[in-house]
């Protein structure tokens, strides 16, 4: 994990902006907006590749939960998929406003391609 460098001449937003990265869609904002700015950048495409991921594994539940014998099994991992997303996001936000990046191995790596 890498440390982010003090922003030069104190940038007042990039606190939110790097709020704004792990919060689903909104980390469209820092993404178009702070394209100076290559930590920002970097949480932006990480919270972007992490929120395609919750959707797909959404839809994959969602198949899944209507196959015979596996909607009961289903269901116990609907109940705790909004907590999974509340942490993981409330992980990044810590991470990056603490100066390190969150780092999910598979998902980051991706987000490092784009």
């Amino acid at each position: 994990m890498s440390e982010i460098p003090p922003p030069p001449g104190g940038s007042s937003d990039r606190t939110l902006m790097l709020v704004l990265a792990y919060l689903g869609i909104f980390a469209l904002i820092p993404f178009f907006v702070k394209k100076d700015d290559r930590e920002v950048q970097w949480h932006a495409k990480n919270g972007l590749v992490i929120t395609v991921a919750w959707i797909i594994l959404g839809i994959l539940l969602g198949v899944i939960s209507q196959m015979p014998f596996m909607g009961c099994a289903v269901q116990a991992v609907w109940c705790v998929y909004p907590l999974l997303i509340l942490v993981v996001s409330i992980m990044g936000i810590v991470k990056a406003v603490k100066g390190k990046r969150f780092v999910i191995p598979g998902l980051s790596d991706f987000a490092d391609k784009f």
